[in-house]
Parts: C-alpha cells; structure tokens; sequence
C-alpha cells in the first residue's frame, strides 16, 4: 500500500498554499484540519515543533515549511510535471523564484505588515534589501515570462503565486500589471479552484449560524 498523505492545515493559513499543490498532483490526501491556539500547541508539536500548520506528513516523512511541502511533492509525484528537468536552465529559475518568494518576498510581507521598513545602514543586513527592490526584482521577471521558470507551469507557481496573490489582497503587495496578469493566468487552474472551494467551504461551515 502507498504511504499516506496527511495534510495539517487551517483554511486561513499558508496550508492553503499545501492544499493547492496536492491538488495540482492528484494524490489522494487526508486533510487534518487544526484550530489556532491550543490545538496546535498540545500533541501536534511532535510533528511541528513550531506549532504552526501547514505540515505534510508521507508515511514516515514529515515536511513542514510550504515551499519545501510544494518542492517535496513535485518531487515524489513526478507524473504531474511539476518540477523542470534537473540541470536544465529551467530548473534553475524554479529553485531561484521558489527561494526568492520564500525568502525575500515573504519578508517583504512580513515587514509591510507589521509596518517596518529598514534603515539604509539596515539595508545591507537584511536579504531582500528593500521592499522596492524586492517587487522590481520580481516585476522584471514575471514581465518577461509566462510562468515563473518559464514556459510551463510548476510548483514554483503554487508557491509564488499564492505569496503574490495574497500579498495583493491585502494590501501588503502594489497591484502591478505585471503581478495582476501573473495572478489571472494562474487563479483558474482547476487544481487551484478545487483547494480553493474546499478551504472556503471549511471557512463557512465555522461561521456561527
């Protein structure tokens, strides 16, 4: 029997982002869905010790972090295409952008978030430098491909278009043409509609009648 997929998540968390990725590889998965605050403070720890979802549990391997969930599974599910060929100039762009949304991108957030942005002396420390240069880094790129490592779609994709999206939504990333567009050929992925619906159903059916 294959091992089975476990996916840990909240539907108003980053497992979102997992969720669409064992989506787009067409596994079956079971989703264990955790309460903020005490439930993902108590046994859960012995799978997260940061306390924090989403993480995917395969058999006996447990990966946490999204965007090691999305390379992960890109990897095991090779029959989804998911990942670029090793050594092509393709898969160099897919671990560079994967890295680059959770790296820089994700601090960016972070940061406009919480309403803090470095000094110039601090600008030599922190590794995306500032925000501005974070999203004309990352403007540059996507106004000249299609996908994020070129022509075809990845779990890159996932990854990066989640970050973008959700950054946009809530006002943490500018509303750029070149962002907007990447959004749009992204959010009809049937994969993506699938995860999409199913988180959105969880979300309703807590709301209080």
């Amino acid at each position: 029997m294959p091992a089975e997929l476990v996916l840990y998540t909240n539907p108003m968390s980053r497992g979102r982002t997992a969720r669409w990725m064992l989506e787009e590889v067409g596994a079956p998965y079971r989703a264990e869905v955790l309460d903020f605050g005490d439930a993902m403070k108590g046994d859960y720890l012995r799978i997260n010790r940061m306390g924090k979802v989403p993480s995917l549990v395969h058999g006996e391997v447990v990966v946490t972090e999204t965007a090691a969930i999305c390379l992960y599974l890109a990897d095991v599910f090779p029959d989804a295409k998911l990942a670029p060929t090793v050594g092509s100039p393709e898969r160099g762009a897919y671990y560079r952008w994967m890295l680059f949304a959770a790296g820089p991108l994700e601090a960016v957030i972070t940061n406009r978030a919480l309403q803090i942005e470095p000094t110039e002396q601090q600008k030599k420390m922190v590794g995306y430098g500032d925000y501005a240069t974070t999203l004309a880094a990352l403007e540059s790129h996507l106004s000249q491909t299609h996908y994020a490592a070129g022509s075809a779609f990845t779990a890159t994709d996932v990854y990066l278009g989640s970050q973008l999206a959700w950054g946009m939504e809530f006002g943490m990333i500018e509303r750029r043409p070149a962002f907007e567009a990447y959004r749009d050929r992204l959010k009809d992925r049937p994969a993506s509609s699938r995860a999409t619906q199913l988180d959105d159903e969880l979300i309703a059916a807590a709301q209080p009648n």
